[in-house]
């Protein structure tokens, strides 16, 4: 068996990983709390711009995490079509979670078939990230700590969308993307925990790209887009902003007329 190393960077890697997944939750359940206060076109793109954040942030997230990953004996690779589909998986399982409970009529049943699909797209982004691994050597998992993850995954989805329905101040939001953070931070390394590898010595080019030539580069750009999205909602007026500011210039433009 290869010893696995799940932070061979140190706290780097699962610090980093954290704030990203707090990242996109905030960033999300700030988007989810505008789209509720709104509706039609502007509803739908809040919605939109939430699932990309937080499947972005769970991404990004995974693979920070993954750079400090290690296997004692043999070199890791990354199948890139698999990896680049974890990244569109997680993105569009989250957005059918979010638009079931975005445009749901019943919230709690909204609310649970949110959080049971985007649970389960979250664990399969998980999983399929990992059979993107390229190593010398069989990969395995404990099927208890794979259920495990998998319920933690269901639960910290249902608990971000319940979030996202009932929290509205931005402490409170702050106050759940820690915790939404933590959860899908929990999630990720009890899946990790369920891995072991039977490392078989070779001198074979593992075929994929290493860490660093293609997830470090993708984690950055995707990284760049949670802070620049995130300068863009905190800088935009919300409806109630807008709403004042239009009953303020009304008098004004009452008394010029």
């Amino acid at each position: 068996m290869g010893h696995l190393d799940h932070a061979s960077f140190g706290w780097l890697t699962p610090l980093l990983s954290y704030a990203m997944a707090c990242i996109g939750a905030a960033l999300g359940l700030r988007c989810t709390v505008r789209a509720l206060a709104t509706t039609g076109r502007s509803r739908r793109n809040w919605l939109v711009t939430a699932a990309s954040a937080i499947g972005t942030g769970i991404w990004t997230m995974h693979f920070v995490a993954m750079l400090g990953f290690g296997v004692s004996g043999t070199d890791i690779r990354y199948d890139v079509p698999l990896t680049l589909l974890s990244l569109l998986v997680a993105v569009a399982v989250v957005c059918a979670g979010v638009f079931a409970v975005g445009y749901g009529r019943d919230r709690g049943r909204a609310l649970f078939l949110g959080g049971l699909t985007t649970g389960l797209g979250v664990a399969s982004m998980h999983y399929l990230g990992m059979a993107a691994v390229r190593l010398h050597g069989d990969v395995s998992y404990d099927p208890v700590l794979v259920a495990l993850s998998v319920a933690i995954a269901v639960l910290a989805a249902t608990a971000a969308l319940w979030a996202g329905l009932n929290i509205k101040s931005p402490l409170a939001v702050a106050v759940a993307s820690l915790v939404m953070g933590a959860a899908v931070s929990s999630m990720h390394y009890t899946g990790m925990l369920a891995v072991s590898v039977r490392v078989t010595p070779s001198d074979t080019v593992l075929p994929g790209a290493t860490a660093m030539q293609f997830i470090f580069p993708l984690a950055v750009g995707l990284g760049s887009y949670l802070f620049l999205t995130s300068a863009f909602v905190a800088l935009s007026p919300s409806a109630g902003e807008r709403e004042a500011s239009a009953s303020v210039q009304r008098p004004v433009e009452n008394a010029a007329g």
